[in-house]
């Protein structure tokens, strides 16, 4: 069949990249698709819990993916799936600008959207000031002064975290009980160098020529430290393969097997997005995930 490849990899990550290489070993035409390579990890300015790398930026870690993935005979198309179909036999995919491709095999890789606090200056300042990701970036801030906002688990188990690194350690939440599970919580509040700030929302981050000196809240005047993150939930982007209606679960990750498939025959899923990996969300989970979801897709064609 005319442009028909064997697997298309949606989405050029720290799992499609992966992906990408081990389709290439095994022989499989494929094509990668996606248009900001690395995403996520490549706005990390410095990673230290991936193995083999002491201390490196997330693009250059993303750069050698790239590199290896391309050495292996991969072919890459820099932009955005819109949509993806599928008729009995094979799976129709067309991007933004309306190209179209044809493919035995789909393994998708989006990405989750963080959830914002939508306050002045947060996007502005992401990799600066900002980070959403306290076990990316924690380690940067030994003995300094963080914010850590948000409510759910997520929230206060990156606190107790961010404890045991920070010297002081603000976890703002709007509300004066939390949502996360009590075992936490208490243990939150055991620790001496977490001071909870409930009641209270950020409304802006406010800084000097060098750093960020303070956050405007909404009822005290300020509250200063070196660095917020943000946890206040994220949004899996499966928008893509939405028109296949793939089971999800509650939080709208796509549910997979041992194999990475989904309820969709021949439509596989890695990173984020998905129910396995007990949801860590680490870019060596991300990268597994993928080799797993390509060695399944050659036993397919096998």
């Amino acid at each position: 069949m005319e442009n028909m490849y064997d697997v298309i990899i949606v989405w050029a990550g720290s799992a499609g990249y992966p992906a990408w290489m081990y389709a290439s070993r095994y022989k499989l035409k494929n094509l990668i698709i996606g248009a900001q390579p690395g995403w996520a990890l490549a706005t990390s300015h410095k990673v230290e819990n991936y193995p083999g790398t002491i201390s490196a930026p997330g693009k250059e870690i993303m750069d050698n993916f790239k590199k290896h993935a391309e050495v292996s005979g991969s072919e890459i198309l820099q932009e955005m799936v819109e949509k993806v179909n599928k008729h009995e036999d094979h799976f129709h995919i067309i991007t933004t600008s309306w190209k179209e491709f044809k493919a035995k095999r789909v393994i998708i890789a989006t990405w989750n959207n963080h959830r914002h606090l939508e306050i002045p200056w947060e996007k502005e300042f992401l990799g600066k000031w900002v980070s959403y990701c306290a076990t990316c970036d924690g380690m940067f801030f030994k003995g300094r002064d963080v914010i850590i906002a948000g409510w759910w688990n997520t929230a206060v188990t990156e606190a107790l975290y961010l404890a045991d690194i920070a010297n002081k350690v603000y976890l703002v939440h709007r509300r004066d009980t939390f949502r996360a599970e009590d075992s936490w919580v208490e243990k939150a509040k055991a620790k001496e160098n977490i001071e909870l700030v409930l009641n209270e929302q950020i409304e802006e981050i406010t800084w000097d020529m060098l750093w960020m000196t303070w956050v405007k809240l909404k009822r005290w005047k300020e509250l200063k430290a070196d660095w917020i993150f943000i946890a206040v939930g994220t949004i899996p982007n499966t928008g893509v393969v939405e028109d296949l209606n793939p089971q999800k679960d509650e939080e709208g990750c796509l549910v997979v097997d041992k194999r990475q498939q989904t309820s969709i025959p021949g439509l596989y899923a890695a990173w984020d997005v998905t129910t396995n990996s007990n949801k860590f969300k680490q870019t060596i989970m991300s990268a597994a995930e993928w080799c797993l979801a390509a060695d399944s897709v050659h036993s397919d064609l096998m």
